[in-house]
């Protein structure tokens, strides 16, 4: 491993702890915000069907792309991240529609519930908490699982600190089945690998107040071609209605009143991402988490 620099929490600290008065939030989100964003929000209120909203939504949208590094459509709801994955949920399953997901965490078992609520029927991977599931255990399930769907797992789940390595196999045999596979990456997107083209993840699922240091209130979605197809057929609700957002995005417009100081901080934050580069901004997420870990492990701790 690479000798890690002296002081490995700088670049956080500029990022997150750049006033004398605020405190180094040590919890997965709400994160420490940069001023740059915190003083994007003071803008003047602007009409969210005039011309500046129209010039802001666009920038942001081309900034999303390259952040979930697709060429699919993108969207930013104003919602937590628990309602961005309901929407995709809504989006994506109709009652009755068989959904594979592994369950490993508080997170997993949230977005079960929300699958058993929209009618669907979670077929479950059950794994002891801090177990990651496999390919091979998804590749298993689905030999004994036939007509499934969709496959919906937390790429990152937060309560037990345990990410899922096997993501991008998963979403080759996801590709090769003809499944659809649903991601919920609220607690890791901006801070490590996820090429969702790449990787083949069909809807993708992040929140602004992670690790985009940005403050909460936002959901951002990407939705792939194959997955489009399916959701201009699905029963979907009133306000997550994403053929409906795309309709209003074909003019730079959201359906309803976004919330719109905080599309100014997304779109502050958005342009510190690319300042720094994505490759850089994973290296020093990686550092940093390196560092933490030997200092727990320096103070006799596991």
């Amino acid at each position: 491993m690479a000798a890690l620099p002296s002081n490995p929490f700088k670049g956080a600290m500029e990022m997150g702890r750049d006033s004398p008065d605020r405190c180094l939030i040590m919890v997965p989100g709400p994160t420490n915000v940069p001023s740059r964003v915190l003083r994007a929000m003071m803008k003047p209120m602007i009409s969210h069907r005039g011309p500046e909203f129209r010039t802001l939504y666009r920038g942001i949208l081309e900034n999303l792309r390259y952040l979930f590094q697709t060429e699919g459509e993108v969207f930013v709801l104003t919602a937590s991240g628990t309602g961005g994955v309901e929407c995709a949920v809504s989006n994506l399953v109709n009652p009755g529609d068989k959904v594979l997901i592994p369950v490993f965490g508080l997170f997993s078992e949230r977005m079960r519930e929300k699958i058993a609520r929209r009618g669907g029927i979670p077929v479950e991977v059950k794994l002891d908490y801090g177990e990651a599931p496999t390919a091979d255990q998804i590749e298993q399930m689905l030999e004994l699982e036939k007509d499934v769907k969709v496959i919906a797992i937390v790429y990152n789940e937060t309560s037990t600190g345990v990410t899922v390595r096997d993501l991008p196999k998963i979403g080759r045999i996801a590709k090769e089945r003809g499944i659809l596979l649903l991601v919920d990456a609220v607690s890791i997107l901006g801070g490590d690998k996820l090429p969702v083209d790449e990787w083949n993840v069909d809807v993708c699922v992040a929140g602004s107040q992670k690790c985009l240091a940005c403050p909460p209130g936002l959901s951002l979605i990407s939705v792939s071609e194959r997955a489009w197809r399916r959701i201009e057929r699905t029963e979907r609700p009133f306000y997550y209605d994403l053929v409906a957002m795309k309709s209003f995005r074909e003019r730079w417009e959201t359906p309803f009143t976004p919330a719109i100081p905080l599309f100014y901080a997304l779109d502050e934050a958005l342009k510190i991402i690319r300042e720094e580069g994505l490759e850089k901004r994973f290296e020093r997420h990686r550092v940093c988490s390196e560092a933490f870990y030997r200092a727990i492990e320096a103070l006799g701790l596991e």
